[in-house]
């Protein structure tokens, strides 16, 4: 176990919407350092989604990131050599996170040509509550309703 806790870094808002959490988005999006690269594909996606929904994209980029955010997951807990999932609720710092990774992660899955068009669509999915990263949602808060049982392993 560490002595210290690592201090928390600071991320510096977006030149665009003036938003950390969109910052936060564009480091997970880059690969390689790229860090342009990956800001031009998330600033495309968003107005590809303005376009397609008559609403603005950051907020509908807002609420598709709301809807992915799980409230419960499963953690591998060992007991007298039995290995048990027990349901722990999520940290909003990881909430946010898991949100994020889950995002890009389906939307790189996606069969559209570029990479713009597979944000922009699964943005939208998550958004209207279908998609991939949803179905991963779903299925993180349905295995922990299943283990219930064993929430008084809870640590």
């Amino acid at each position: 176990m560490r002595k210290t806790k690592p201090k928390k870094r600071y991320l510096l808002p977006d030149p665009k919407f003036q938003d950390t959490l969109v910052t936060k988005f564009v480091n997970y999006l880059m690969e390689q350092g790229k860090k342009s690269v990956a800001y031009n594909i998330f600033y495309d996606a968003v107005a590809q989604v303005e376009k397609k929904t008559n609403e603005p994209g950051i907020e509908v980029w807002k609420r598709a990131m709301n809807n992915l955010m799980p409230a419960v997951e499963v953690k591998s807990r060992r007991v007298g050599g039995a290995t048990f999932q027990v349901p722990v609720e999520i940290r909003p710092e990881r909430k946010i996170n898991l949100s994020i990774k889950w995002l890009i992660e389906y939307s790189r899955m996606r069969g559209e040509k570029t990479m713009m068009d597979k944000l922009a669509a699964e943005i939208i999915a998550a958004s209207k509550g279908e998609g991939a990263a949803i179905k991963k949602k779903d299925d993180t808060h349905r295995m922990a309703e299943a283990n219930k049982a064993f929430s008084h392993f809870r640590f």
